[in-house]
């Protein structure tokens, strides 16, 4: 990574899995080192978030767990951003008894776009995104109007 101004917009998400459909396939893993092997996106942290039934969070970086798989290759890469009060926050929506994944991640692709934007003399005053399950839905809406 170069200097700070060289840096493309962050993300970041959480995955829950509610407890008995932790189905871990290896998938995910796989479709995230794909967009990072393309260059599209650099993983900055990598989190596993345990919710007991008493509501309390366990965290665990990738360094803890065993058996991760392809996620081992992204681990000497992370820059492991995310704080403990990061993580009460982000554990703060997560069903007891769930396990959740967390990335985040700088969306690479962009930076050349966010340098350009403030060398320009711009600067980002809102972001924002719309979840898929809304699109999902407009677009069905969309497709039975036209029927």
């Amino acid at each position: 990574m170069g200097t700070i101004q060289e840096i493309g917009p962050v993300d970041y998400v959480v995955i829950e899995f509610p407890k008995g459909e932790q189905n871990f396939t290896g998938a995910v893993a796989r479709e995230l080192v794909s967009l990072v092997e393309a260059e599209l996106i650099r993983v900055l942290d990598v989190l596993v978030l345990a919710k007991d039934e008493d509501g309390e969070i366990e965290a665990f970086e990738l360094e803890d767990l065993e058996g991760v798989g392809e996620l081992g290759a992204l681990e000497a890469q992370l820059a492991e951003v995310l704080a403990a009060e990061d993580v009460k926050h982000l554990a703060a929506a997560m069903e007891p008894g769930s396990v959740a994944g967390v990335v985040v991640w700088e969306n690479s692709w962009a930076a050349p776009f966010a340098v350009a934007a403030r060398e320009s003399g711009g600067q980002l005053i809102a972001d924002g995104r719309i979840p898929t399950q809304a699109l999902i839905a407009a677009l069905g809406d969309d497709r039975e109007e036209e029927v």
